[in-house]
Formats: C-alpha cells, structure tokens, sequence
C-alpha cells in the first residue's frame, strides 16, 4: 500500500538516509528526528561520515551507528528507511534514489518528506509494506476566517529571523516541559520533520496559498478544545525574501503568544548575505505588529526570544543569551541546551 500516513511507532526499526547531511546544510529533517524521533534508529547512512561518531559530530547523544550505504545499513534489520536529507530542487541524485529502490526492493518502507513524490515509482509491495509521500495537500480546505479566536486554548506560534535556525526544536521543546508539568498541550507540525515526529499535521509548503492560512485554521481548530495548550511550530521568516509561509500560520493559528528564534550571533540572511536582518529588538516590533494589526486581531505579542547557540560553548552561549536580554527586554534561553521551562512560564 502507498501514502498509509501511518504513525512511526517504537516497533519500527528506522534507518535514516542522510548522505552529505550530517556535516552539510540539507540534513536538517533527518537530524530533527534523531533528536526527537519516536521509533529506535537503528543507522544512519551517510558516505561522508561514515564509520565516525555521531554523539561527536551532531551533539546528539546517541550511540548509532553511520554506514557508508544501504546494504551495509540492511545489515541491522531495518524495516522503514526514513529520507532525511532535502536536496536542493527535493529531487534525490540518482545515485541516492537507487539506494532507496534497494531499500524497497529487500521489503522495508519509506517515509519521504520531500516535495517530489516516490509512491509512484513503485507498482508493487511486499504486505505490510508502504511508502508514506508526506508532502500531500490534505482535502477539504477554504480560505482561512480567523476562527481560531473562538478557542479558550492557549495558542504558541514560533516565528524566526530566518530559516533553519530551530523553530520546530523550539516548539517541542517546550511542548516537553508543559507535558512534564502535567499541562495538557499538543505540538502541532507543519512541516515534514515535525510530521514524522508527531504522526499528523499539515505540510504546509506543499498547500496552495489561498488555502495555506485556512488549512493551519482548520487543524488548530480539530484539536483546540481537546487541549489547553497548543504548540504551533513555526515555518520560514517575514525578513526572509523568499518565505511565504510565516504570514498564513499567524493568521490561521491566531496565537496568543509569540517565540522568536534566532542563531546567535546572525547578522544576515543565511543564503543571502545581502539581505541584513534587523536588531532584534526591531524583529519583535514587526512581529508583534503583523500578528496583532494594531489590536484587529487583540494583543498578541513576542513573550520570550529562543536562542539557537549550537555553535558555541557553553559560556560563549550564556554570554549571548544576557546579551540578547539586554538588548530586546525579554526572557531569552537555548531550549535545547537548557531547558525550556523559563520560556514556557512566559505563555501559560
């Protein structure tokens, strides 16, 4: 069977495809889900870092094994091959789409976050077999009509000063904190990594623009009165040229309370080094004003500033952490290096 869209569980055996993505820029799916993933990664494939450390090389402390390609990796049994790695385009190099026709080949599934479709290639499964496209427009969507304001529920969106810098992180990291402090509260995803993590939600980059803001409302909406909290997780950047994705989950989710997550130290877009981004003390203005329209849609405003530091150490990281309080006025932490309960006070 194809696009099951069934849920990675702690039965499957998960191997993760993600050549040039361990010490590159395009592996961020498949790093996310080493870091939050559901079901045991049994190895990851990558030609570039084979045989290395992956506690040493990602931060992820996580002994797994790193091969060099899939028939060493069939070698620990895995019965899903997850594609972790977005390749310019989302079209994989022959070299790499071979692999994975291996991988079905020997019985084990897919789950394929990226925007070109697999299912079709393959007219034939093993039973029990199926590859998961994830990037599909769910059916039934309108335009979007702010009704996400009737709901008593809190609604957390994170926005950015650009892309990649760990708005989904961000967002279960604090979904983690308020399900330790027994708040009742669900992460919502939006985008492929966070849709294997969480088994549901909407790709949004692959949903028309007319609908895309209508299609946040109406998945806030299916769980907004079975939560008390929900955790929307951000996508793009209103300073990035090229993102059109911030604007809809701001008008579909309606939030109560905005984080902003930024890389320490970034001064610029990250691929486009001409495009400056703006202090970040003027960052929450922007986005306190576009979430809010001058009050149309009621106070909603920038309650704290996630701070990405992976690339410091860790006295280097609390340093830019009291420099960023400093300068925007806000409560400001790393939620993946220490934590996210300072941030999660600050929305419910």
């Amino acid at each position: 069977m194809t696009n099951n869209q069934q849920k990675l569980t702690s039965q499957h055996r998960v191997v993760i495809l993600l050549h040039e993505g361990i010490k590159g820029t395009h592996g961020k799916t498949g790093l996310a889900y080493l870091r939050y993933g559901k079901s045991p990664i049994v190895a990851v494939i990558d030609s570039e870092s084979a045989d290395q450390s992956l506690p040493q090389l990602t931060k992820i402390d996580k002994k797994i094994p790193i091969v060099k390609n899939i028939e060493d990796a069939l070698t620990y049994h895995p019965d899903v091959l997850l594609i972790g790695i977005a390749p310019s385009g989302g079209i994989l190099p022959d070299a790499w789409l071979e692999e994975v026709k291996k991988a079905v080949k020997a019985g084990v599934s897919v789950v394929n976050g990226l925007h070109t479709a697999i299912a079709p290639q393959f007219n034939s499964l093993q039973e029990n077999q199926w590859i998961w496209d994830i990037r599909q427009e769910p059916p039934g969507l309108i335009v979007g009509k702010a009704r996400a304001r009737s709901l008593s529920c809190r609604r957390m969106l994170t926005v950015g000063t650009d892309m990649s810098v760990g708005k989904m992180s961000t967002s279960l990291e604090i979904n983690a904190a308020a399900q330790r402090r027994g708040i009742k509260s669900k992460f919502l995803a939006t985008g492929q990594g966070g849709i294997m993590i969480e088994g549901d939600g909407i790709p949004l980059d692959a949903i028309r623009v007319d609908y895309a803001a209508g299609a946040v409302e109406q998945m806030v909406l299916k769980w907004g009165n079975e939560y008390d909290l929900l955790l929307v997780e951000g996508q793009g950047s209103l300073v990035h040229p090229g993102s059109t994705a911030t604007l809809p989950l701001i008008r579909g989710s309606q939030p109560t309370d905005l984080i902003l997550v930024h890389r320490a130290g970034q001064k610029h877009i990250q691929s486009l080094p001409q495009i400056l981004i703006p202090p970040l003390s003027d960052v929450v203005q922007l986005y306190n004003q576009v979430a809010s329209v001058y009050g149309t849609f009621g106070d909603v405003r920038v309650k704290a500033i996630a701070l990405n530091t992976f690339h410091l150490d860790e006295q280097s990281a609390k340093d830019a952490i009291a420099q960023v309080e400093t300068e925007t006025g806000l409560p400001c932490t790393d939620v993946v290096r220490f934590g996210a309960d300072s941030l999660l006070e600050k929305v419910y």
